[in-house]
């Protein structure tokens, strides 16, 4: 099962027991196996890492992000530079979010309104105005593969009759965005399916989106505050109604157990800030659950952060040094702890992946689950 168009997306193989597919995502700068962790580069930049670190640890698609690039450099100098791939010295693939999150969750003062959202920078307290029009003008601009469908992420607490006109507006603007789209040829655009955890919406939202005929789709509204059920649930509600033939991509999620369990329901695409944000204060992932090196208790633990793990910080270093860079606020603890959570992850997917062609991805995730330290599939973890 192929698609073509901007990108080319087919389907290698179906895990036996579950929903999960291997897939081949083939994009103007480099091919893919899925499913995939995107580490994050916000402003332009995987934060502490540079470009060949993140091709060493395996890195595919990175995520860039429109509202932050808009408001500095601007998207005009990323375009005069040559687009975002040369400006950042990447040569991979590339994909940028829509900025609807950053302005339901950092604009000081916000008014939604049927043509966009008006709202004060949170840099200045600037007015500024966002449209799905002018979302796609930055993003043809910046020049990423894949770029997102401006829409308005609800909070968690809204009740099913303001979910519902949420998620209309949503429609309404995906379809103004995709109108405006000016590079359909090289750039995919993504559609994102809302819903909060209200299944009849969840399900209609899906299947509108479907209809729309995008080269992806999205789940996005979750990792807002829900449970860990919820999460899944919402999964569970939308995946049935998105085309089985193109990419699936779960928003904002990065922690192993919701890695795993999202391959296990046909996700293909998951991204998430949460392994470098919490590298930068000492705490890293492990097949052993995680470890917060600034403790006492490694002070003189000179073995391996993570004995299972194969990045150059876990080949090189040991804990004991780790909590005494991390201690001095030295940059070096916070490269190396992020450059391993990195890994981490991307490790996590290839080995679902290799699952996936086994037929054994329940087992994988039982077995992981075990010496990671949940109890169940839901459990929190940071």
């Amino acid at each position: 099962m192929t698609v073509e168009g901007p990108m080319k997306f087919t389907i290698l193989k179906e895990e036996k027991h579950t929903g999960a597919r291997l897939g081949l995502l083939e994009t103007p700068h480099g091919s893919y196996e899925t499913p995939m962790f995107m580490p994050v580069g916000t402003q332009a930049t995987v934060k502490t890492m540079a470009p060949e670190e993140l091709k060493d640890m395996g890195s595919g698609i990175i995520l860039s992000n429109t509202y932050h690039l808009w408001l500095r450099p601007g998207e005009d100098l990323v375009e005069e530079a040559g687009g975002l791939h040369q400006f950042m010295n990447w040569d991979q693939a590339i994909l940028t979010d829509s900025g609807g999150f950053q302005v339901f969750s950092l604009a000081k003062i916000r008014n939604i309104q049927e043509d966009g959202v008006r709202f004060k920078s949170h840099l200045d307290g600037s007015d500024l105005f966002l449209s799905p029009e002018k979302s796609i003008d930055i993003q043809n601009k910046l020049g990423a593969d894949i770029i997102m469908s401006f829409d308005e992420c609800p909070p968690k607490d809204y009740n099913h009759s303001q979910m519902k006109e949420s998620m209309e507006r949503t429609l309404r603007w995906a379809e103004r965005g995709k109108l405006a789209h000016a590079r359909p040829h090289d750039q995919a655009l993504f559609g994102i399916a809302q819903g909060g955890v209200f299944e009849d919406l969840r399900s209609w939202h899906a299947k509108e989106l479907a209809d729309m005929d995008f080269d992806g789709y999205s789940i996005g509204g979750v990792s807002v505050g829900e449970t860990k059920e919820d999460m899944y649930r919402a999964v569970d509600y939308a995946i049935p109604h998105l085309p089985k033939s193109k990419p699936r991509y779960l928003m904002g999620i990065g922690t192993p157990d919701a890695i795993i369990e999202g391959a296990i329901r046909g996700i293909d695409m998951q991204d998430c800030v949460l392994p470098t944000r919490i590298a930068r204060n000492g705490t890293a992932m492990t097949h052993f659950g995680r470890v917060v090196v600034r403790n006492a208790k490694y002070e003189r633990d000179f073995t391996p952060l993570d004995p299972m793990c194969d990045c150059y910080c876990c080949q090189n270093y040991t804990r004991a040094y780790l909590r005494h860079l991390i201690k001095t606020k030295e940059v070096l603890g916070m490269r190396l702890i992020s450059y391993h959570n990195l890994r981490f992850l991307i490790k996590v997917t290839e080995d679902i992946r290799q699952a996936i062609k086994d037929d054994n991805l329940i087992d994988y995730r039982d077995e992981f689950f075990e010496r990671y330290g949940y109890n169940e599939p839901s459990a929190k973890d940071f």
